[in-house]
């Protein structure tokens, strides 16, 4: 598995209208940041400096937060009057407050939005404005080695492929330098040795270094995109083959417990509530496979859970429950597990989405399946082709099977490739188990299945060259 993409976020506060608490002056307004990222206690993460006698505070001190896209972190910021000089806020008067997840903000990048009371009634005046910033190092590419900083020296080395590399020499220069080259006038510096200039008295230099060339590349992150306005386009397909078993049963995995839940609803819960913070509409395309559908009930192996073929959205992840809930009375249960037609589906959409030339979408399909897949030719075939696109494809195996061909799929040891032989240019498949999770903490399934989505959209947007609709600023 990949690492996790973690990164810093810097998140700037400034209030507006504030409840004026003082008599004879105005509030001493102060934020405080909880944060709460596994549905325990919420826990303080930060404050933000007093600021005397004013309603329309802008705050100077930035809070600085850990960002996993993987996970849900829901964030509290606290506005209070203080006006005394212990650290408890419980003496302060509290002005209002705003709850919502960190997804959202850097999805954003600035919202605004009222603040309320701790019983949710509107605080009657105040609002907050929150902006996110990545926090990123300085980067520069230099002779096709990426460094963290130029330092005005670059080192040369002999390359060995055990790793030890014999320094050649160095040379001082600036990065205004070095954009001054070019092929009819390359810039050139004397590579030294220091160390074989002490002890040779006729050393004078080890080489000269020719630059004829430098071009400063503005390398996107996930964050980039994602504040630069791509959305994540969500969609759910959902195996209604008859190896599931009668929903009816207790014994299915489509019966649905006294609480209303099962595998399939927690892996629709878990993954999407993760990503329905990147999408601004909130509408998701949701669709069955293997079953037979009223009213002629032939087997379908692409129908809308609403039923309805021009409008499959369902009005967010409670909508997708809602249509599950409500379609499994009305389908038969039949057969056989095919992957393609969905994913087919979905690319469609994707390859449509290049069309725009920037990185605007990228689309995110979660296939839930109990069983060992049937058109595993035409699966390869449509995941190959599909990794040419903004897309990526997560499989969660539901029950107890045989899911080697779904771990094939995955491509985490070794190429895929169509049935034709043409390899996939991207891994795009993550999948994964759900027995493995089933007594894990709830938010561990998205953690796993999500974890590579970040890496897979940098390298789709890199690898095409796209940025952002909203470009970043070369730093």
């Amino acid at each position: 598995m990949a690492a996790q993409c973690v990164t810093k976020v810097e998140l700037t506060i400034a209030c507006t209208n504030l409840l004026d608490k003082d008599v004879g002056s105005k509030s001493d307004p102060l934020c405080v940041l909880l944060q709460n990222t596994s549905g325990q206690q919420w826990y303080e993460v930060d404050r933000t400096e007093r600021i005397k006698n004013s309603l329309n505070p802008k705050f100077s001190k930035k809070f600085l937060i850990d960002y996993y896209f993987e996970l849900v972190q829901k964030l509290k910021f606290g506005i209070y009057d203080i006006d005394n000089k212990t650290f408890d806020l419980s003496d302060d008067d509290f002005l209002g407050e705003f709850e919502c997840t960190l997804g959202q903000i850097v999805s954003s990048k600035t919202i605004t939005k009222p603040l309320v009371l701790k019983n949710g009634r509107p605080a009657g005046r105040g609002s907050i404005t929150i902006t996110a910033e990545e926090v990123k190092d300085n980067r520069v590419v230099v002779f096709e080695v990426e460094a963290r900083k130029l330092d005005n020296k670059v080192e040369c080395y002999d390359y060995d492929s055990d790793g030890s590399h014999d320094l050649i020499g160095s040379f001082q220069t600036t990065m205004s330098k070095l954009k001054e080259a070019s092929r009819s006038s390359p810039v050139e510096f004397e590579c030294i040795n220091e160390k074989k200039r002490q002890k040779k008295k006729n050393y004078k230099n080890s080489g000269i270094v020719s630059v004829k060339h430098c071009e400063i590349i503005v390398e996107c992150t996930f964050l980039d995109y994602i504040m630069g306005g791509c959305q994540l386009n969500f969609t759910v397909g959902i195996d209604f083959t008859g190896s599931n078993g009668d929903p009816r049963s207790p014994d299915s995995l489509h019966y649905l417990s006294p609480n209303g839940v099962n595998e399939y609803l927690t892996a629709i819960w878990s993954v999407g509530m993760v990503i329905q913070d990147y999408d601004t509409d909130k509408m998701f395309p949701a669709f069955g496979f293997g079953a037979q559908i009223p009213p002629s009930f032939q087997v379908s192996h692409e129908f809308p859970l609403n039923f309805n073929p021009s409008n499959p959205f369902c009005n967010g992840i409670q909508g997708i429950v809602d249509a599950y809930r409500a379609c499994l009375p009305q389908v038969k249960l039949y057969g056989p597990t095919n992957f393609s037609p969905i994913i087919n589906h979905v690319a469609r959409f994707a390859a449509a989405a290049t069309q725009q030339q920037t990185a605007s979408q990228y689309f995110i399909l979660l296939i839930i399946t109990d069983g060992v897949i049937t058109d595993l030719d035409q699966t390869r075939t449509a995941i190959v082709n599909a990794s040419k696109l903004p897309m990526s494809i997560i499989i969660v195996g539901v029950g107890g099977a045989d899911f080697d061909a779904m771990e094939f799929l995955d491509g985490d040891n070794g190429v895929l490739r169509s049935s034709s032989g043409e390899p996939a240019v991207r891994d795009i498949v993550q999948f994964v188990p759900f027995r493995k999770f089933q007594n894990s903490p709830k938010e561990a399934l998205a953690q796993c299945v999500l974890a590579e989505v970040p890496q897979q959209v940098v390298n789709y947007f890199s690898t095409y060259k796209l940025q952002p609709p909203k470009s970043p600023a070369a730093k």
